[in-house]
């Protein structure tokens, strides 16, 4: 009988992509209603030091599977390979983070199994013992609540920046390997370097500290002065929908609903107004600084800290305090 949450830990060059320590505290939260187990399933090679990492945190096990086609990401092997595990575990929901590589992967893993995959949610609630999950639909103009039916496991991910990695409790989980079979009629897949958005393109989803650029700097020869301070940060340089779509800066800076989705420890917004759709890119941070002339603008919202005046004048002393 299907039973438990599977957390599926994704990691690059050996180290944890930290989006899945989001999913982990996910499941410690449902588990903490249901009273569930939970494991977390770690796919790769030489993945042990990965796998005593997760195995530091409030889980039952963790699973390991090593494997010469997992060696390198493709859909085909992760699919094929979580399948298996999924078959020797038997749990009742699978949690991921709506990752690129998830986004890739998990429509082909739910639809070969005919499962259903929530996607992209935000949270969750129990109601009656059973899982609501919300997700928000209309770029995050409403939102929707979800109750997943029919056989388990259901698939559930998440949206980057929905619960603090940072808040998994520690624990002490068994770890144990797992063998799956893997062969060239399965993955037909050719590894490729890993997805970015464009050439050279940086993946803000990963970064503690953002610094980011609206409209109000007013021209792109300006946006120099927000560089300066992102940099007095140790901050990625970051921007709104206008600035990219003006191709002041280029498209992979760009958070928001048709952009990238992130969670810092520190997004600081600079002439940001806050539209629905920027909001919903960078709503996760743990700590929202916004500075706008406008006293009205919506992104005082969602701001812990909020300054009302003129960017041209703030920047810049911010900028040389970093500095001290």
């Amino acid at each position: 009988m299907a039973n438990g949450i599977l957390v599926y830990i994704e990691h690059v060059d050996g180290k944890i992509n930290r989006a899945s320590l989001e999913a982990v505290r996910a499941a410690q939260l449902i588990a903490g209603q249901t009273g569930q187990e939970i494991s977390a399933v770690v796919l790769g090679q030489g993945i042990g030091d990965i796998a005593n990492e997760i195995a530091g945190k409030k889980l039952n096990s963790v699973y390991t599977v090593e494997n010469d086609w997992l060696k390198t990401y493709t859909a085909d092997g992760v699919t094929h390979a979580l399948r298996q595990v999924i078959e020797q575990t038997q749990p009742a929901l699978v949690l991921l983070t709506h990752t690129y590589e998830v986004r890739d992967f998990a429509p082909k893993l739910a639809a070969s199994m005919n499962r259903v995959l929530v996607g992209d949610c935000i949270s969750f609630r129990i109601e009656n013992g059973k899982a609501v999950f919300t997700r928000q639909v209309f770029q995050g103009k409403l939102a929707a609540d979800v109750v997943p039916v029919g056989d388990t496991p259901h698939f559930v991910s998440f949206q980057i920046g929905s619960y603090r990695g940072d808040e998994s409790e520690a624990g002490q989980a068994s770890v144990s390997a797992l063998t799956v079979n893997l062969d060239a009629d399965l993955v037909r897949q050719q590894p490729e370097e890993r997805f970015k958005e464009a050439k050279a393109a940086v993946d803000l989803s990963q970064a503690p500290l953002i610094v980011s650029v609206g409209r109000g700097i007013k021209e792109q020869k300006n946006i120099e002065i927000v560089k300066q301070l992102a940099e007095a940060f140790g901050a990625e340089l970051a921007a709104s929908r206008p600035i990219c779509d003006n191709e002041w800066l280029p498209m992979d800076r760009q958070i928001g609903s048709s952009g990238q989705t992130v969670a810092p420890k520190l997004y600081m917004a600079i002439g940001i107004s806050g539209a629905i759709q920027h909001l919903v890119g960078m709503k996760g941070a743990r700590t929202i600084v916004a500075i706008n002339k406008d006293p009205e603008a919506p992104i005082f919202e969602i701001a812990d800290y909020g300054i009302v005046g003129d960017l041209f004048e703030i920047v810049p002393a911010l900028t040389a305090e970093a500095k001290k």
